[in-house]
């Protein structure tokens, strides 16, 4: 499946901004079935400097200095991506216990294997907590296949939780999440990242859009979609699968990855340093398109 996809970020301040420094991590990857065709960053005002690199976890980030005073700052990137079918239901059938797959990361000394590990550690949006494992070892049974588990997980997180905006912050710790069961996407995810490494796997957190689609008989709205996050356990054999508790699926060729790191402050798409505008107003707007090129 091709997209076009066009992610815009708005930063309204009531003071002068004088100058800021930014990191934007809002180029898709290319990686694990998908292509980023072209990504090109439109920003205003214009940028003084501007550099792209590769971070850590291979991610794309255009790092960009603002030295003149602004009240508003406007980034948008525009992609064009190619998206496979990453859903992978094949691997089901030779899944290995969850047990197995503990044991051989931890023994190995495969270099590809160790950078995995990593991924078991709890992290600061995702620790590992008592109450997270003990709600992890109702799907993570003895014996259990590894992915066979994960699913499960996955499905008691979406039916289990609800989903409320209004209900969580960028900052609402995990262990809050669990006791009011619910939240958004971000939250779902850190949950289920918490979970699988508090049983000893690896487990990460991918930001990206999701492809909404209209009702029958009406059009699409521009901006409609959403920028969203979902999270991948590691298998050995065959990479990082993907899974999406928010809507109980796996990831197909709707999900456009954009980042991926060990929870969402190593995925960010658009953080900095200002100096000076005190509060400020943010909007983002994200339109993913199907087209043919």
């Amino acid at each position: 499946m091709n997209y076009r996809i066009r992610h815009t970020t708005r930063y309204q301040y009531p003071d002068v901004v004088s100058h800021c420094f930014n990191e934007a991590r809002m180029s898709p990857l290319t990686a694990h079935g998908q292509q980023c065709v072209r990504s090109r960053f439109v920003i205003h005002p214009t940028p003084d400097y501007t550099s792209q690199r590769e971070d850590y976890f291979g991610n794309q980030v255009t790092s960009f200095h603002i030295l003149q005073p602004h009240r508003e700052l406007t980034v948008t990137v525009y992609s064009d991506v190619h998206v496979d079918d990453l859903s992978q239901p094949l691997l089901f059938m030779k899944d290995t216990p969850w047990e197995a797959v503990r044991d051989q990361l931890a023994a190995s000394l495969d270099s590809a294997l160790l950078s995995v590990r990593e991924f078991v550690l709890p992290s600061e949006l995702a620790p590992l907590l008592e109450d997270v494992r003990a709600y992890a070892l109702l799907s993570f049974l003895p014996g259990r296949p590894l992915l066979e588990a994960v699913k499960d997980l996955n499905k008691r997180i979406f039916t289990d939780f609800k989903y409320d905006p209004a209900s969580t912050t960028i900052s609402t710790p995990l262990a809050d999440v669990l006791a009011q069961r619910a939240g958004v996407c971000q939250d779902f995810a850190h949950l289920a990242i918490a979970c699988v490494r508090s049983v000893g796997l690896p487990a990460r957190y991918v930001s990206g859009y999701l492809e909404t689609l209209p009702p029958p008989g009406e059009e699409k709205m521009v901006g409609a979609d959403a920028s969203h996050a979902w999270f991948a356990v590691h298998n050995l054999d065959d990479g990082w699968v993907a899974f999406d508790p928010t809507n109980n699926v796996q990831p197909g060729v709707q999900h456009i990855m954009l980042a991926a790191g060990r929870d969402f402050a190593d995925v960010t798409p658009l953080k900095g340093v200002i100096f000076g505008g005190a509060q400020h107003q943010l909007s983002v707007s994200v339109d993913v398109a199907r087209h043919s090129g």
